[in-house]
Parts: C-alpha cells; structure tokens; sequence
C-alpha cells in the first residue's frame, strides 16, 4: 500500500523522462535578481539524476576532514562555523566543477553521454556558462570566509582545473596523461581540509592524499575505458586508449589494491578507531570481489562497466563518510 504516493521506481522513471523539457522551461521567462538566483538551483535539481544518498555522502566527505584536522576536543560556535562554510565552499566547488566540465568536454559527450546537458539541448551552453559562473562565485565567497590559506587554495585549484579541462588534457600528448592528473582536484580535498583548521597531523593528511588520489584514479580509469571512443576521437590521451582496455583494467585493480593498504595506515596514523578500520575492510572486500570477478571483456559492456564505476565512486564516498562517522561516534560516547 502506498497511500496515495507513487512507487519510487515510477517517480524515478518520470523524473528522467521529463528533465529535459523541465530544463528548458526553467531556462525560460526567469527575470530579476531572485530569478536570477534561483535559476542555478532549479537548474542542479533537474541537472543530472545523481541518487540522494550521493549527495548525503558528499556533506560528510566534505566535513570528514574538517572534523579529523581539528581532533577530538570540544567544538565552539567558531569552529561549527569553519566546518559549515567548508562544506558549502567544497559542494558548490563541486557543481562548479562538473557543470564546467560539461563546457568543455561538449565534443566528447555528443558520442559517449549524448544525454548531458548540452549534447541533448537540454541548455544553450550560454546559459551553463553563467550557471557554472555563479557557483564559482559563492565558491570564491565561502572559500575566503573560512580563512586566506583556504581561500588561495581554492583559487589555485580553480586555474588548475581551468587550465587542465579546457586546454592541456586536448593538447599534451603524455601517455594517460588526463587520467594521470585529473584526480589531482579531488586530491586537493585532504588539504583543504587541512588547511581549514591547520591542525591535522601532516603524515594522516599525506595519507588521505594518496588514497584519493589512487581511488579516483581507480575510478576514472573505468570510466576513461567507457568513454574509450569519444576521447581518443578528441585527442584525450586515457589509460585505455594510451595503453589498451586490458591493461588499463589491470593499472585500476592495482590502484584500487594500493588503497586498501593506505586505509588501513591511515587508521594506524590517526586517531580513527575500530569502527572505521573494521567497517573500511569490509568495504575493501566488497569493492574486491566485484573487481576480480570481471575481466576487460566485460568491463568494456556498457552497463557492466556503469555498474563498477558506481561501485568504486561509492568505495571513495563511503570511505570518507565512514571517517565522518566514526569521529561522531567518539566525540558523543
């Protein structure tokens, strides 16, 4: 019995069916300053069908380490207050960053996600341009409320994805070299994270470096082997088209192995308890058994390969939202 509501998987159906046309009228007859503002939110919320515990996830990734830097003591209204702008600081940097990357990969969607934003006239590119714009903006605006290091951070990290999306991942011909630096940006969360309070041990910060790292990488190497065509058609040099599918396949196993090893030294260099590692190391297995159960062959197959990518997205957003959990748990027991 639903008592009056649809079945989810009914509302979900409905939901993709209509967000193009919902996009186009959003689009539409919006004046005036709070139209203005409104748009880009109306915008996200029919943007891509990302699921609601994705976006949970990212507000305890985002103040996962925030909490680990400043440690196990006490919070004032002034530390709540870093922890809160450093999380709308790195959620809107997040939007920011994929609505940008919408831009300028618009070549390589029309082959490989024909269903984003502008492939599909979802959106004329002008008006994703100002939407990418103003998150940019309130990006700039958080970034400098939590402290200057934090702020300069930020700008830093901007140019670089700037620079890296637009024009060296299409010009610099270096083997893999998209999907060697790419997972920079997210490897720059640690240290923001550090830099907001400054006082996170810097051998833990090195670690959560490395893990993000070589778990994005991990990731992304998927999905480089799912985009295979579109980037080698548009001069993006990826594990998969610089050194084949399989061995590409074998490179991420690799990384993800790597990871495993780092998760269990982060929980040795912090102050993390049982709880993560315990939870961590299952986590790993699980991630595991779905890597050594496929070979390139199936990894290459649509939604195989969407399924993977799913997985190992999950792998690096729960690992942070089990550091999140875990520091709550000791603060409140």
């Amino acid at each position: 019995m639903y008592f009056g509501m649809e079945p989810l998987i009914i509302k979900w159906l409905r939901f993709n069916m209509n967000r193009k046309n919902d996009i186009k009228t959003l689009t539409k007859n919006n004046h005036g300053l709070g139209a203005w503002i409104k748009k880009p939110f109306d915008f996200i919320s029919h943007w891509r069908s990302l699921p609601a515990y994705e976006l949970i996830s990212y507000i305890l990734v985002f103040a996962s380490i925030p909490l680990l830097s400043h440690g196990m003591t006490s919070f004032n209204q002034q530390d709540i207050n870093v922890i809160i702008l450093t999380i709308l600081s790195l959620y809107s940097g997040f939007f920011a960053a994929l609505i940008w990357n919408d831009i300028t990969d618009e070549e390589i969607d029309k082959i490989v996600h024909p269903d984003r934003p502008i492939p599909s006239n979802m959106i004329h590119p002008r008006k994703l341009f100002s939407i990418a714009l103003f998150f940019s903006i309130i990006t700039f605006i958080f970034s400098f409320l939590v402290n200057l290091k934090f702020f300069i951070a930020v700008i830093l990290l901007a140019f670089f994805v700037a620079v890296h999306n637009k024009y060296l991942k299409k010009k610099i011909t270096f083997p893999a070299y998209s999907e060697i630096f790419t997972p920079i940006q997210w490897s720059m969360l640690p240290i923001l994270g550090y830099l907001s309070f400054n006082t996170l041990d810097r051998m833990t910060m090195i670690l959560l470096v490395l893990f993000t790292y070589f778990s994005i990488s991990s990731h992304d190497i998927i999905d480089g082997i799912h985009d295979y065509e579109g980037d080698k058609k548009n001069g993006v040099y990826t594990y998969a088209n610089s050194f084949g599918i399989q061995n590409a396949f074998i490179i991420s196993r690799i990384w993800f192995i790597v990871t495993g090893v780092l998760g269990v030294l982060i929980f040795l260099f912090s102050s993390l308890s049982y709880v993560f590692l315990i939870c961590f190391i299952l986590l790993w297995f699980y991630l595991f058994f779905h890597y050594m159960k496929l070979t390139s062959k199936d990894i290459s197959k649509g939604e195989i390969n969407q399924k993977i990518s799913r997985i190992s997205y999950n792998y690096f957003l729960f690992t942070f939202s089990l550091i999140f959990i875990d520091i709550i748990i000791q603060l409140y027991t």
